[in-house]
């Protein structure tokens, strides 16, 4: 029970960290996981114990309807359950961040002294309270894999003061939607670039042999370890030998791992735009969102060089922004929707593929009020006024009319392949249902095949995804529908317009016939005409046509074709 001997011969990297939280000592943390695992500090019954409300709430930096909650426990100590009590000692701490009993305290971990907590830089205790120094969140996967996270306190933990400039970001919905578009697929070798509380990592470690997690602070690497060790079991690591799997490294971007090469490549950068400031040095900057280049030059360096890292094959994903200038908005005839892209993909390398989707524009404006308010700067008004101005200036200095935020496929091409690099850049504005890495993976996957199999991909017979759904819209009595459109029900959720011999294209396809017999079928009824030995322009439009909806999940190989696709993918493997 006793944490006398918590120095080793050699204090690992990244263990012991001033302000941040100890990693030195692995049993104490196995310990500390199997209290919090008996006190129920799991997601599922954090909002069992909490009520549905209260617990959405929370999820929203709410606390108050959490907060009456423990009250109304409180008030009944004596007849509310014993396993009750303890868990809303636990949420009280470490998610509201409020001060507790000691007794309290270790009444609800038993095993774990205060002393322990305070070894560890979890807690601070005087006069019989103790008050957390970090946001110890449950984190939970829609599959059920379950975590527990050290971060830093949130701005609604700490009400009243700006964030520390060396912050450390827990789960965000930045982290998970980068969990939820990257790859799925199995790897040999991972980077995590910019990994700070270690949430990629995670996610990676459940499917990648080794991975190498990479970040600029110190502090960040000292969370990302703390985390790893509490969740050893969890994640498969020796606590005591974590270099077995994956290796933490401090230092900018690509500068760590430089030279080496990676199967798999995640990152959140820290791509926020900020105005520069005179004499301004790296203390005075939020690292984990600022990477102190100009405008969104971080965003455009790193995809120009992450494909000195990628490994034939190999892909990276990552979030970002970019400036949308009001030059490009006005050769692009007036739409911000369609100006970005020939900018962002000026940016890519020559030899790599690259499927950029942009999610959201924002206003210089409104960008600026986001991140002023993401770092609590709105709670002194001449502070807020005076940073204000300084993005405006900012913005309206390089002529920026708005600013996009998106998602970053890039792929290398396998050795060995001749076809042309592919590049698709869209916006996709409407909702879509998460997870999609596997639904882009798969448009990669069949965008190649069909390559490789040339014009043979004809010989493919097709069906109908059970969650596409027709719509016809036309003028009352009108004999033919003026417009028809396809949607889908999952993945990217995309609508598409079809030709009329589109339509009916997809409403033979029940897996009987080819594409090309059903073409040629659809040739004769509708009376296209081709000289000898050629296919009409109608013909060739709706094959082209048939191979997008393929690609983009409109349509998919019946059964039978998608078993013998699988079979020669793995002969090719």
């Amino acid at each position: 029970m006793s944490t006398g001997a918590h120095e080793t011969a050699r204090t690992p990297d990244f263990a012991d960290v001033p302000e941040a939280p100890r990693s030195d000592d692995p049993a104490l943390l196995a310990r500390l996981g199997l209290a919090l695992e008996d006190a129920g500090f799991r997601a599922e019954r954090i909002a069992e114990l909490l009520g549905t409300e209260a617990a959405e709430a929370l999820a929203r930096d709410q606390a108050v309807p959490a907060l009456r909650v423990l009250r109304r426990l409180e008030a009944a100590a004596e007849t509310a359950p014993s396993a009750d009590r303890r868990l809303a000692v636990l949420v009280e701490l470490l998610l509201l961040a409020r001060p507790v009993g000691s007794g309290d305290l270790e009444a609800a971990l038993p095993g774990i002294r205060v002393q322990d907590l305070e070894h560890l830089r979890l807690v601070e205790a005087a006069h019989g309270q103790v008050r957390s120094l970090v946001d110890l969140d449950v984190h939970q996967a829609d599959d059920g894999f379950h975590l527990w996270i050290a971060s830093d306190h949130s701005a609604f933990q700490r009400p009243g003061a700006p964030l520390r400039r060396d912050h450390v970001l827990g789960v965000g919905g930045a982290s998970q939607t980068l969990v939820q578009i990257t790859d799925p697929r199995p790897a040999a070798v991972a980077l995590d670039l910019g990994t700070g509380c270690g949430v990629q990592s995670f996610h990676l470690l459940r499917r990648v042999d080794r991975v190498v997690a990479t970040d600029l602070s110190e502090r960040a690497l000292a969370f990302a370890r703390f985390n790893l060790v509490l969740n050893a079991q969890a994640l498969r690591l020796d606590p005591w030998d974590l270099e077995r799997r994956i290796e933490l490294r401090q230092g900018s971007l690509l500068e760590p791992v430089a030279g080496e090469s990676f199967d798999l490549v995640v990152s959140n950068p820290p791509f926020v735009i900020t105005p520069r400031t005179p004499g301004e040095d790296a203390s005075s900057r939020y690292t984990y969102r600022d990477g102190g280049r100009e405008g969104d030059a971080l965003v455009a360096e790193l995809l120009g060089d992450l494909g000195s890292v990628l490994a034939p094959g190999g892909s990276a994903h990552l979030l970002g922004n970019w400036e949308i200038r009001a030059e490009d908005v006005e050769r692009g005839g007036g739409s911000l929707e369609r100006a970005w892209s020939r900018r962002v993909e000026g940016w890519i390398p020559a030899q790599l593929d690259a499927w950029v989707i942009q999610r959201e524009i924002e206003s210089p404006q409104a960008y600026a009020e986001t991140w002023l308010r993401d770092a609590s700067e709105h709670l002194e008004q001449q502070r807020w006024e005076k940073a204000y101005a300084a993005y405006l200036d900012d913005f309206e200095a390089r002529g920026v009319a708005g600013v996009g935020f998106g998602w970053v496929r890039l792929d290398r091409p396998a050795a060995g392949r001749t076809s042309p690099v592919r590049r698709r850049l869209e916006h996709i504005g409407h909702p879509v249902q998460q997870p999609v890495g596997g639904v882009l993976a798969e448009a990669v996957r069949r965008e190649l095949e069909l390559e490789r199999l040339g014009p043979a991909w004809e010989e493919l017979h097709l069906e109908v995804p059970e969650h596409v759904t027709e719509e016809r819209h036309g003028r009352p009595g009108a004999e033919d529908p003026a417009v028809i459109l396809v949607r889908q029900g999952a993945g990217l959720q995309r609508t598409a317009v079809l030709t009329s011999a589109a339509a009916g294209l997809m409403g033979a396809c029940d897996g009987e016939l080819s594409v090309g017999q059903i073409v040629e079928a659809l040739g004769m009824l509708l009376g296209w005409e081709a000289p000898a030995g050629q296919r009409s322009q109608e013909a060739l439009d709706l094959v082209a046509q048939t191979r997008s909806l393929l690609v983009d999940g409109f349509l998919e190989p019946a059964a039978e074709d998608a078993a013998a696709e699988d079979r020669a993918g793995a002969v090719r493997a």
